[in-house]
């Protein structure tokens, strides 16, 4: 089997991914309690104070995680990812059928493909173990592209087309 994440920014995207765009929207059902998200569901950011939601079976209870209301289970779909400016964030896809409550571990084993952008300049893919990013320029814009048949999942820096990361074994 192929590891599950390579580190791959030296390399050109040229598949034209814009043909399987998809509008993905957050979901509220799922977001961590201290999440605030957009009336629009497309941005989501950490707040200050605990909000009063039903502890309900899709929401995450450990971490600042949320899910889009879309799912995909076969062919493929490409999302961006507005990153400018974000000294710390995660993104990438996830089964729905992941652990929500307690302790996650965000590795493809477990059913998350995820990349993430911790203190402002260090880039990891989510693996086990962890596959450390060395981008050239940070970027402004993250692309995911799934591809159910291929079974990958590959992230790239849209502003400068660089792959940052690709997973077999995918979703």
């Amino acid at each position: 089997l192929l590891s599950s994440f390579r580190s791959l920014e030296q390399g050109m995207w040229t598949l034209p991914v814009q043909q399987y765009a998809v509008d993905v929207t957050l979901d509220p059902d799922t977001a961590y309690p201290n999440l605030i998200l957009s009336d629009d569901g497309k941005q989501v950011n950490p707040g200050d104070v605990w909000n009063n939601v039903p502890d309900n079976p899709e929401r995450f209870s450990c971490y600042f995680n949320v899910l889009g209301k879309q799912s995909f289970t076969s062919g493929r779909f490409y999302f961006e990812v507005q990153v400018k400016g974000k000294t710390d964030w995660d993104l990438g896809v996830a089964r729905e059928s992941i652990n929500r409550k307690g302790l996650i571990t965000l590795i493809p084993q477990k059913g998350y493909w995820t990349i993430w952008l911790r203190n402002g300049n260090e880039y990891e893919a989510n693996d086990d173990p962890p596959v450390r990013l060395s981008l050239k320029s940070p970027p402004q814009k993250v692309g995911v592209l799934v591809d159910y048949e291929g079974l990958s999942v590959s992230v790239f820096n849209v502003n400068h087309t660089n792959l940052m990361a690709s997973g077999a074994d995918g979703p």
